[in-house]
């Protein structure tokens, strides 16, 4: 009996630690809120590809107060179209607890000639 008692508390135990740390919800972007980046004209011309990776800080309303670029697709200019676009998307912000909070939110954006 004893040991049925001791696994049931060691599984309410796991349980409530890991409870905590799934407390914490990161914002998602709604991708319908916004439009898609243009595609600069002179990188078209010049056939650049690549992928861009920002950051938003997003806050308990959903809007991005701060933006920036984490690690770069190679083109300055599609950085910046990426980058100017995805700001003005609404995010569903991030909780803790339960609660909305300000958190960074992490995007990626690939541009590909189609």
């Amino acid at each position: 009996m004893n040991a049925k008692l001791s696994l049931i508390a060691i599984g309410l135990l796991a349980a409530i630690s890991g409870y905590s740390h799934a407390a914490d919800v990161a914002p998602v972007m709604d991708s319908k809120s916004c439009e898609s980046p243009k595609y600069p004209k002179a990188a078209l011309m010049n056939e650049e590809t690549g992928t861009v990776t920002m950051g938003f800080l997003v806050a308990p309303d959903g809007k991005v107060v701060e933006s920036k670029v984490e690690k770069s697709s190679g083109s300055k200019s599609l950085d910046k179209a990426a980058l100017s676009a995805l700001s003005l998307c609404k995010f569903k912000p991030g909780t803790k607890d339960g609660k909305a909070e300000q958190m960074w939110a992490k995007v990626d954006f690939v541009w590909k000639l189609e």
